[in-house]
């Protein structure tokens, strides 16, 4: 199959990662599987595994995607109408959570069912990992900290949460994702020692610090769509201590992690609750892989090149939410 995946992000991801590795992974799984796959993105982007195309922002998207691939698969959904004025076999998948109320094409796919249910949908494929790329874990190694992974500058994210969590619980958080001192949401410093500020950090300073994590503090407050950081923490052993708000309990069950809206029941379920570092990293790695990603995707192209459509009305996205409880 010629599969065309289309973003206006740039490949391979550096740093921090998030949707950009997501598509990359994708993208490789496809070609391991035997599959022709091309990228459509930004300037700059180089892949050894498949052909790159550079996106011009000043041209009409349609003329820029050759005429020769069965699928073209979108990342975002563009500022033209794929259900009426697009004439391949596509699929978009939405990654984020829509902002105000508005449809979406039939043949989007969201990225967990709890994501697809928010817009009047059953279509969905959980996200997965290549975690080759990860390298090994190294269970020995000593854990004394527990960690946050976001931008810590989205308030939904809600980095005081996981301090206040963290200091209600006496245990040390690496802040990965954030500066001490954020100017960006209004004036705020945190000035305990027992929370380290990290920045946007990726790559094996990324994985060093998850590696000697005891636990991810998650508490959002928002609908998560999916949850990279969730699956990264979990693949590294790291159970995940959060709000049950969005995709959070597909991810997390009670083997895996705690999930309370308070941060007193999450403070405690640190300190009270004990649980098995490898099967954490079992169960992603068996559940959330891109091999079984790429998999469900194109289980879903082969309905499109049948000439079914994905949804028989558009997906429904409703204005979303104010930031959800916590206490």
């Amino acid at each position: 199959m010629r599969i065309l995946l289309v973003s206006k992000t740039s490949i391979p991801v550096y740093a921090y990662g998030g949707t950009e590795r997501v598509i990359w992974d994708l993208g490789y799984a496809l070609n391991q599987l035997g599959h022709d796959v091309s990228y459509l993105v930004a300037a700059g982007s180089t892949c050894s595994f498949a052909n790159v195309l550079t996106i011009d922002p000043a041209v009409d998207l349609r003329q820029q995607i050759p005429p020769d691939f069965d699928i073209v698969h979108f990342q975002f959904n563009p500022d033209f109408n794929l259900d009426t004025d697009f004439s391949k076999a596509y699929v978009l998948t939405e990654h984020g959570n829509t902002v105000g109320e508005h449809t979406l094409p039939r043949n989007t796919l969201f990225v967990s069912k709890n994501h697809a249910q928010r817009h009047d949908s059953s279509q969905f494929v959980y996200n997965g990992l290549n975690w080759a790329a990860y390298g090994p874990v190294d269970f020995s190694l000593p854990r004394r900290h527990h960690h946050f992974l976001g931008k810590a500058a989205w308030r939904v994210k809600n980095v005081v949460g996981a301090i206040d969590v963290a200091l209600a619980a006496g245990v040390k958080l690496a802040v990965l994702g954030g500066s001490r001192l954020n100017l960006k949401r209004g004036l705020r410093f945190t000035w305990s020692r027992s929370i380290e500020f990290h920045g946007m950090v990726g790559g094996n300073e990324k994985f060093n610090l998850l590696n000697s994590s005891n636990g991810l503090i998650f508490p959002v407050r928002w609908h998560e769509p999916f949850g990279l950081a969730v699956i990264e923490s979990l693949y590294f052993g790291c159970p995940v201590f959060s709000t049950p708000y969005g995709s959070l309990p597909e991810l997390v069950d009670k083997d895996y992690g705690h999930l309370s809206t308070s941060s007193v029941e999450l403070a405690d379920a640190i300190n009270s609750q004990s649980f098995d570092a490898r099967r954490c990293h079992q169960y992603v790695l068996e559940k959330f892989n891109a091999q079984q990603m790429a998999k469900r995707y194109l289980e879903k192209y082969e309905q499109l090149l049948d000439g079914e459509m994905l949804s028989a009305t558009p997906p429904h996205a409703s204005a979303p939410e104010g930031r959800l409880a916590w206490r």
